[in-house]
């Protein structure tokens, strides 16, 4: 098994509501940077910008989940840890578990669908993407 992936992000003031918390529409944003690292760190640079526009390959999102632990606040930075959790023929399954100061804030599934991006037609996972992530897998 391969050492876990963590990004790291600055949550800021900008980020927060007046309740001095993050506002509930950033953390998905948050996660969705963290799977956008997980990317690039694991496709040797690319990311969702090169996949789409060099690989044409989209990944759209077709479900998102989130749970809701403990507040996201601009004290300390946010640790998303980011896995595969699932490998489809034509689906791949993300998970992030965020926490801050060791505490788990959000833990969230992120499910995108494999396409040919200048024809928003579903594929098969591509071979080389597919012999990336399966030795990444880790079911929760």
């Amino acid at each position: 098994m391969s050492a876990p992936f963590f990004h790291e992000i600055r949550v800021t003031w900008g980020d927060c509501d007046p309740a001095k918390i993050a506002y509930t529409g950033r953390l998905p944003a948050m996660a969705l940077d963290a799977i956008n690292a997980w990317w690039e760190e694991h496709l040797g640079g690319d990311g969702w910008f090169q996949l789409e526009l060099d690989r044409n390959v989209g990944t759209p999102f077709v479900h998102l989940s989130l749970d809701f632990r403990s507040p996201v606040t601009p004290r300390h930075r946010l640790h998303c840890e980011v896995w595969p959790q699932h490998l489809g023929d034509k689906s791949i399954t993300f998970r992030v578990d965020a926490r801050q100061d060791d505490v788990l804030c959000f833990e969230g599934t992120f499910v995108c669908v494999f396409t040919i991006a200048d024809q928003f037609k579903s594929q098969s996972a591509p071979a080389d993407i597919r012999a990336v992530v399966e030795p990444l897998i880790r079911p929760v």
